[in-house]
């Protein structure tokens, strides 16, 4: 029995994983038909990326914005609890994600796991901010006259994200968490030559509660996607995390075309440190409300 057992194995077809971009909900090929081989460190094939076209970055940014009124309308309590399902979900398909960015980065199975609870943690980070960013940026303004002067952040829009070239995964989800978590939408492109945990991270988000079109991904050569999302005029800010300082410039010059919020390529040795606040208020536009408190009486109050 253990010999025929065995022989069965051994007759097994490899089932190699398709790898799809993320639009809108859905999974398509890129248009173009493309793909590009994706290897590990050593040169070794791990699979068949999509190779994005600009029809497919348009697409995108059309799923963002559809996108947006709905998730920047939701209250920041639900959102909160809509990306710690995603963490929950990050935590069961742990073994995967440990596989993949091993095989990604070329690191030992226990560095890569280690960086995978760091990567969990970070998302569930930055679920607890979603109702508590306002308390920090935002606030009354104290006015010489009989006004309330209120202060509130509001979501930038659709912004396109360059993630991390060398940190596949962890610093994936420091780019991308804070951006959705104060209620704006988001175009991805993963790490042109490790975009994998990216991909899969797709399908985690797809099988979650975040709504369709609130995060898409898409892989490919991030100089060809970069240049129409950064011209786009339906995209209101771009973080060049990924970008190299000559695509970057040039990055920027498109940028300008339409005002967008630019966030600079930073230098981050260690993706694990604590990040701050800085990732979430880039994204964050400042409404100021004044409102009349009414007619002050001889006691000095109003209403």
């Amino acid at each position: 029995m253990s010999e025929k057992s065995d022989k069965t194995e051994q007759q097994r077809l490899s089932v190699f994983k398709t790898y799809k971009l993320y639009v809108g909900g859905k999974f398509p090929r890129s248009e173009s038909g493309r793909v590009y081989e994706v290897t590990d460190p050593k040169g070794k094939w791990l699979a068949n990326a999509p190779q994005s076209s600009r029809k497919d970055a348009r697409d995108a940014v059309v799923a963002a914005r559809k996108a947006f009124g709905g998730w920047s309308g939701a209250t920041a309590y639900n959102r909160g609890q809509v990306l710690y399902r995603v963490a929950e979900m990050l935590e069961g398909r742990r073994d995967q994600f440990t596989r993949e960015v091993a095989d990604a980065e070329g690191l030992s199975k226990s560095r890569a796991a280690a960086l995978v609870d760091a990567t969990i943690d970070r998302w569930v980070w930055y679920a607890g901010w979603t109702d508590k960013i306002a308390q920090v940026v935002g606030g009354g303004n104290p006015v010489a006259g009989p006004y309330f002067n209120l202060s509130s952040p509001e979501p930038t829009g659709v912004v396109a994200v360059l993630a991390p070239q060398e940190s596949s995964f962890l610093g994936l989800v420091s780019v991308l968490a804070p951006v959705i978590a104060t209620g704006n939408t988001a175009v991805v492109v993963a790490s042109e030559k490790s975009p994998l945990p990216a991909l899969s991270l797709a399908e985690v988000l797809a099988t979650s509660d975040v709504p369709g079109g609130v995060v898409n991904v898409l892989s490919g050569r991030t100089a060809e996607i970069a240049a129409p999302l950064a011209a786009h005029q339906d995209v209101n800010a771009i973080d060049l995390a990924g970008a190299d300082d000559v695509l970057a410039k040039e990055l920027e010059i498109a940028a300008a075309d339409n005002l967008k919020r630019v966030l600079r390529p930073q230098p981050v040795d260690d993706w694990s440190q604590a990040p701050g606040t800085d990732r979430m208020t880039a994204f964050l536009e400042t409404k100021t409300v004044w409102h009349p408190t009414g007619s002050l009486g001889a006691s000095g109050s109003a209403y």
